[in-house]
């Protein structure tokens, strides 16, 4: 999520480096299209997603749904923070409280998730069967790594470094709905009530790891470098490769 953030920053401002095979002005172009309209339907797709997730996360008292849901909240959110900060003339005046609201989403969605899972587990609520919430985390399991895919296509033919760690971001959400399926799966056929407040634990450790990246003002692949055509990545980092 934090690359997320810093990359999509990176992306607006300048969305395509050096890349290793001359493209032509039209195919620039479109490859930078397509990207925008790629990362356009991951957003509409989180916003689609919180809103099902925790709607049904409160109708069966899941934590691990609701955490999901808010998950999907905070990447959405995260694309304001950028929009907010390059609405400036100087955005680099606005980044630093861009990330320090994303790292207090972060940490304040870990807190709720963590005290109502620890609820559940001591026998305070427990959670209802869910197909819809089965059936969501199916889905995002089947539509995030084929977005992340494409975008990061897309992003090594443009030789933007920014696009291909954006895309391997979205696959954050692929990680969280594993996750989130097999708690309910559990719960809804084994009767392991205890599964759902597990998988929102797991959540909520993503969501502390995130935010601390985020407060410290990490970021994989900040700065992109110039490619050359004897270089694959241009970068050490791991994220961008």
């Amino acid at each position: 999520m934090l690359c997320r953030l810093r990359e999509r920053m990176l992306l607006m401002s300048d969305n395509a480096t050096t890349s290793p095979t001359p493209l032509t002005d039209t195919r620039r172009r479109l490859l930078s299209r397509r990207i925008q309209i790629l990362v356009a339907a991951t957003i509409t797709y989180n916003v689609i997603e919180a809103a099902v997730a925790l709607t049904e996360g409160a109708r069966v008292s899941s934590t691990a749904l609701v955490g999901f849901g808010l998950d999907s909240v905070i990447e959405v959110s995260s694309a304001a923070a950028v929009a907010w900060q390059f609405s400036a003339s100087d955005p680099q005046r606005r980044e630093r409280t861009a990330l320090r609201i994303i790292a207090v989403s972060f940490f304040a969605l870990a807190a709720y998730v963590s005290v109502d899972a620890v609820g559940s587990l001591v026998g305070t609520s427990n959670a209802e069967h869910s197909r819809i919430g089965i059936g969501l985390a199916a889905v995002s399991l089947a539509v995030m790594p084929g977005l992340s895919w494409l975008q990061r296509r897309a992003g090594r033919e443009l030789g933007s470094r920014s696009a291909v760690a954006d895309s391997k971001q979205t696959l954050l959400c692929t990680y969280l709905s594993a996750v989130l399926l097999v708690g309910l799966v559990l719960n809804s056929v084994l009767g392991w009530s205890w599964a759902d407040p597990i998988a929102a634990l797991v959540i909520a450790a993503v969501a502390v790891r995130e935010g601390r990246a985020a407060w410290r003002g990490d970021a994989c692949c900040a700065v992109p470098a110039p490619r050359s055509a004897t270089t694959s990545t241009g970068s050490g980092c791991d994220c961008c490769d």
